[in-house]
C-alpha cells in the first residue's frame, strides 16, 4: 500500500505563495475545521441535464458536462448522508460536482433512496447504484461520455456504497444484488468513507450506522446468515480496481483509522490500495471545492483519468 502524506507539499506551497516561514518541527499548525454551513451556504450551482432510472422520485442521475466537444471522461459520483435522506441527497455534491466540470470532467453524480424511503435499505439501496451505473452505460455514449475513462468518488456512505460497486463482481450469486453485469472504473475514491459496515459502526455516531443498520443490511435467512457478505465491501474484496481511501487527520464522522484499515484489508485480499491522509482537515472539507483534502482528490481523479 502506497502512504501518501499531503503535509510536505502543503508546507512548500505555502511558503512559496505566501512568503510564510517554515514550520518548525514537530509543530503543526492547526485550524479551525469547517461545519456544513460554512458548504451549503455558497451558492448552489445546477447540473446541465438530468436522468432517470427507475420510477421513484430518488431514482435519478444529475449530469455535469465541462466545456467542449466529448467524449469526456466520467466521474461516479454518489454522496453520504448516513444513507438516510432525511440528512442529505445528491445535491450536497452539487459544489464538487461542478468544480470537476471546470477541471474538465463530466460527473454522473446518483441519487438514490435512502433507508429511511420507501423501498430503501436492504435491497433498494444497493440495487439503485447498480441501475445508475447501468444506466450510465447505456446513454453514456449519446451523452458524449467516455465509458473507457470512468473513475468513482463516493463521500462517507457513499465511500460504502462506491467500494461496494467497485467490488460487486464478486457478489453470490444467489444474492439478489447480483446484477450480472461488469461496472469498470480506473480507479475509486473511498473519501471519508464507512466502507467496512463492521467496523465503522463503532466508530462513527450511532445515528449515523448503528440505529440504521439492520435497514441497511436486511435481515438474516438461511442462505444468508452472514448479512454482511452482499452489503459490505471489506466482505467482498478485493475490488476490480484501484481503491484511494481519503481521509481528514480530524475527521469525527470517518476516522482516518478506518480508511487505512481499510487500504490494509483490499491489499491482504490481493487488489490495489492506496492511503491518503490530508492535514487539518475534518469531513466536510473533503467535498468541499478550495481545500487541500478537495483539490487532493480532484487531482488523483485527474490523474486516474489521464487528463
Amino acid at each position: 500500500m502506497k502512504w501518501i502524506s499531503v503535509w510536505a507539499i502543503l508546507i512548500t506551497f505555502l511558503a512559496a505563495a505566501c512568503g510564510a516561514p517554515e514550520t518548525e518541527t514537530g509543530t503543526e499548525p492547526t485550524t479551525e475545521l469547517m461545519t456544513w454551513s460554512d458548504l451549503t451556504s455558497r451558492t448552489l450551482p445546477d447540473p446541465n441535464s438530468t436522468h432517470i432510472y427507475g420510477d421513484h422520485p430518488a431514482q435519478i442521475v444529475d449530469l455535469w458536462l465541462p466545456d467542449g466537444e466529448g467524449p469526456h471522461p466520467v466521474v461516479f459520483m454518489i454522496h453520504g448522508g448516513c444513507w438516510q435522506k432525511s440528512i442529505a441527497d445528491r445535491t450536497l455534491m452539487n459544489y464538487a460536482a461542478d468544480d470537476l466540470r471546470q477541471r474538465g470532467l463530466a460527473v454522473w453524480n446518483i441519487e438514490y433512496r435512502g433507508v429511511d424511503e420507501d423501498g430503501g435499505g436492504y435491497p433498494g439501496t444497493f440495487q439503485d447504484v447498480s441501475a445508475a451505473a447501468e444506466l450510465l452505460l447505456d446513454e453514456g455514449p449519446e451523452l458524449g461520455l467516455d465509458l473507457d475513462r470512468i473513475a468513482g468518488f463516493g463521500h462517507s456512505a457513499g465511500g460504502h456504497l462506491i467500494t461496494w460497486l467497485a467490488s460487486s463482481q464478486n457478489l453470490p450469486e444467489t444474492s439478489p444484488l447480483n446484477h450480472g453485469r461488469a461496472f469498470q472504473m480506473a480507479a475509486v475514491i473511498n473519501s471519508g468513507g464507512l466502507a467496512d459496515l463492521a467496523v465503522s459502526q463503532p466508530v462513527t455516531p450511532e445515528s449515523c450506522l448503528a440505529d440504521i443498520i439492520d435497514d441497511l443490511t436486511g435481515e438474516p435467512g438461511d442462505d444468508r446468515l452472514n448479512v454482511l457478505s452482499d452489503t459490505s465491501p471489506a466482505e467482498l474484496l478485493p475490488a476490480n480496481t484501484t481503491v484511494i481511501s481519503v481521509n481528514g487527520d480530524s475527521d469525527r464522522i470517518a476516522p482516518p483509522d478506518l480508511g487505512m484499515a481499510f487500504s490494509d484489508k483490499v491489499e491482504t485480499a490481493g487488489g490495489d490500495a492506496d492511503y491518503v491522509e490530508v492535514p487539518n482537515s475534518g469531513h466536510v472539507e473533503l467535498v468541499s471545492p478550495g481545500t487541500a483534502a478537495f483539490d487532493t482528490q480532484a487531482e488523483l481523479l485527474l490523474e486516474a483519468l489521464n487528463q
